[in-house]
């Protein structure tokens, strides 16, 4: 399942991370790229060994964790450090799976790449091209959205960046290792967990109903958790 999460980013904070990252040295993307993504993979990112990355970093991971919406439908254990990618050019990141295993960069640990994870930096208007298309079993869809705005979809899903033909399409990119592995159980959760907030802003958090359906929402949660 493909989440668009508005706001996880204010307009200030974008603004202020853009005039670090556009100040910044960046790099051939393909230097993090494996052999056959290599191929089809034209980009800029900021270098992993740039001293601007550390506090970017922790910026977006306090940012995401503060969001609900996002932690609902991450149900996060761990969460590989933050990168950033430039599109500009011409360029474009054709059809491609992301790797099942990514090495935490300094520390030598490995997650699973349960989540995929794309943070837009810049506003639609900004550049021709740029979307991100994830297949799906019902076709595919096209992203676009404004700057501060990010989507979440599965690593198994093929997708592609198509060619940004006009200005410049900054985004921060990531993946997350989930609580729960399985994709079709993370939807439901989400699901059941939109529910219970709902229902809690009609009857209220301590209603009956609304107290019920939540311990419904943790013991499966108790059940299904790798942690």
């Amino acid at each position: 399942m493909l989440i668009t999460i508005p706001d996880v980013l204010s307009r200030d904070e974008v603004t202020e991370i853009r005039s670090i990252l556009d100040a910044a040295d960046w790099q051939d993307g393909r230097h993090t790229a494996g052999p056959q993504s290599a191929e089809i993979k034209r980009n800029e990112q900021i270098p992993l060994s740039s001293p601007i990355l550390p506090d970017l970093q922790a910026r977006m991971v306090r940012a995401l964790m503060a969001h609900p919406i996002w932690v609902s439908a991450a149900l996060p254990a761990q969460i590989l450090p933050p990168m950033f990618n430039r599109y500009a050019g011409g360029q474009t990141f054709g059809v491609h799976v992301d790797n099942a295993i990514r090495v935490i960069p300094g520390e030598g640990r490995q997650i699973r790449t349960d989540i995929s994870c794309t943070l837009f930096l810049g506003d639609p208007e900004e550049y021709d091209g740029g979307e991100l298309v994830v297949e799906g079993h019902y076709g595919a869809q096209s992203v676009k959205q404004p700057a501060g705005h990010a989507v979440v979809y599965p690593s198994t899903s093929l997708h592609e960046v198509t060619p940004v033909t006009r200005g410049a399409r900054v985004a921060s990119f990531f993946w997350v290792q989930s609580m729960i592995r399985d994709a079709q159980k993370r939807e439901l959760l989400f699901d059941l967990d939109q529910s219970i907030q709902s229902l809690g802003t009609a009857l209220g958090n301590n209603a009956p109903d609304t107290v019920r359906l939540a311990g419904i929402y943790h013991n499966l949660i108790r059940q299904w958790a790798e942690v």
